[in-house]
């Protein structure tokens, strides 16, 4: 025969006790005359707490590292990319070399005195395509190429026997730093002949 406690009430019309609370306020009752119990309880609440200030001492210290880490990407970033207004206004420079080298006729090339002047415009436009190469600054290839809007912008269409798209002139020459567009090359790309 199961005996009852009055100091423990059963549930009545099969409503479950607070059995948490009622655990609690045992635990208070009793830890009113015994100090050890005190003294566990305030030991298990600066466990707690140190364990709350080593979680957000892990925390701050992954915080950090994913503020230093992002940094350090950023400054990287910059520096790879700091020639870049430099590197544009150095393809004007580019551009005029090109256009008075194409414009030089064969007469003029002919000419001893104009062909050692020619020779000089020549290595200075070679020293200035080295001076990119090492400095990650690339000609974007057009001729014959798809038009990839993303390195090129077309300027007019041109009836032609190439597949409509394909780039048939360069107006312009275009170039990257690196994995970057600097300046996109200007087209010519074909279209259906009429």
């Amino acid at each position: 025969m199961i005996q009852h406690n009055d100091d423990y009430p059963e549930p009545d019309d099969g409503e479950p006790l607070d059995t948490a609370n009622e655990a609690e306020e045992i635990r208070k009752e009793t830890a009113e005359g015994a100090p050890e119990l005190a003294e566990h309880d305030q030991f298990a609440e600066l466990q707690k707490a140190l364990e709350e200030a080593n979680s957000k001492a892990l925390y701050a210290a992954a915080e950090v590292q994913n503020v230093r880490r992002r940094l350090e990407a950023e400054k990287q970033q910059a520096a790879s990319y700091a020639s870049a207004t430099f590197a544009r206004d150095m393809l004007a420079i580019k551009d005029h070399l090109d256009r008075a080298l194409a414009a030089v006729s064969d007469d003029l090339r002919n000419d001893k005195v104009a062909s050692n002047f020619l020779a000089g415009i020549e290595a200075t436009s070679r020293e200035l395509e080295a001076a990119f190469s090492r400095n990650g600054v690339e000609r974007i290839k057009a001729l014959g190429e798809a038009l990839d809007p993303h390195k090129h912008q077309a300027m007019m269409e041109v009836p032609s026997d190439e597949a409509p798209g394909t780039i048939v002139e360069e107006m312009q020459a275009g170039y990257m730093l690196k994995d970057r567009l600097l300046r996109p090359a200007l087209v010519a790309v074909a279209k259906k002949s009429d």
